[in-house]
């Protein structure tokens, strides 16, 4: 059992800082090598894993009614909202820079310490343990709007109550659904680093640590409990909505609405408002025609705040070995 978990799945991107061709079909990204396999009783979700999924939906919800309910009558003050823009953008940043660019598609390379920053950052968003997260992508990209893709909005058929279907499904439906069959041939590079599969099991922790720390903060900035209240409602649950549905909606919205500027094979659009609130993800027909690539906005007005973090990096030599399109490789795909 062991070797077939740490099967072999690499990134199929050179150490170079651009993109071969070949190298940008989201087909090949990850490898899968052996042969399909029913899905395993220990692949299914349980009863208790369904109904923490459904809280981790539904109390985010609860939080902001909660939220606004208590700042009713006196405003919306500095405080909760430093906290929560502050908290939205860490846990944003370690699930699009972290979690996607850099363990996912492998775009670029850096340290250990920042990769544990992002790993723990994204783990704070509330959306599963690394390693699991990475499997589910990588399986995203090898069935992309295929029948084993683990939430393609397009599997029900043509028709309004079909795509309706369809895009409940892959915003908030398949989180209850189990986890994709093939997810162990994803995921041999990360389960075989100790270092990163000790963060990933520690997810329960970073959790705990992305709640309480924005409720910590405001007790003490503030020196009372309603201010520790509001640390915890605003950024703490109320973020963790926010972030989830900016995320999800690069699966729903992101593969029903917006352009399509180069060829891939899926659906994936390119869409301007997700691709702003999302740091970048929203330009996600760019991602999938060159999912290696560590830049996702590619044209000068494709907004992506991940990309410039990135850019930074590199220029400080905190990230190296990272991987964008040439021009000649973007207008092999480009649509006329």
């Amino acid at each position: 059992m062991a070797d077939q978990l740490a099967t072999s799945i690499r990134p199929s991107m050179p150490a170079t800082d651009e993109m071969s061709p070949g190298m940008d079909d989201p087909k090949v990204t990850v490898t899968a090598t052996e042969p399909e396999e029913p899905v395993a009783p220990e692949h299914r979700l349980p009863f208790a894993h369904r109904t923490a999924v459904l809280l981790t939906v539904i109390l985010p919800f609860v939080a902001l009614v909660v939220a606004m309910a208590v700042s009713w009558g006196w405003g919306f003050g500095w405080m909760p909202a430093v906290l929560m823009v502050s908290m939205t953008a860490a846990t944003g940043f370690g699930i699009t820079v972290g979690f996607h660019r850099l363990f996912t598609h492998r775009s670029f390379e850096t340290g250990r310490f920042f990769q544990a920053i992002f790993a723990i950052c994204g783990s704070m968003a509330v959306q599963g343990p690394l390693i699991v997260w990475v499997g589910t992508h990588r399986s995203h990209h090898l069935h992309s709007d295929e029948k084993m893709d683990p939430h393609s909005p397009h599997l029900y058929g043509s028709g309004m109550l079909n795509m309706l279907r369809g895009f409940w499904w892959s915003h908030v439906g398949w989180l209850f659904a189990p986890h994709p069959r093939d997810i162990h041939r994803h995921i041999g590079d990360l389960e075989g680093d100790r270092f990163t599969k000790r963060i990933s099991d520690m997810f329960s922790l970073w959790v705990v640590l992305g709640l309480l720390l924005p409720a910590v903060i405001g007790g003490l900035v503030t020196l009372s409990w309603s201010g520790c209240l509001l640390g915890f409602l605003w950024g703490g649950l109320v973020r963790v909505l926010f972030v989830h549905h900016i995320t999800w909606s690069v699966n729903s919205i992101c593969h029903i609405w917006g352009s399509r500027p180069y060829r891939s094979r899926d659906q994936s659009r390119n869409n301007a408002l997700v691709g702003i609130l999302g740091m970048g993800e929203g330009w996600h027909n760019n991602h999938h025609a060159f999912p290696t690539s560590a830049r996702h906005g590619l044209r000068w007005w494709e907004f992506d705040i991940s990309w410039l973090t990135i850019l930074v990096m590199k220029k400080l030599r905190l990230a190296w070995n990272v991987k964008v399109p040439s021009p000649e490789l973007m207008a092999t795909k480009r649509i006329a």
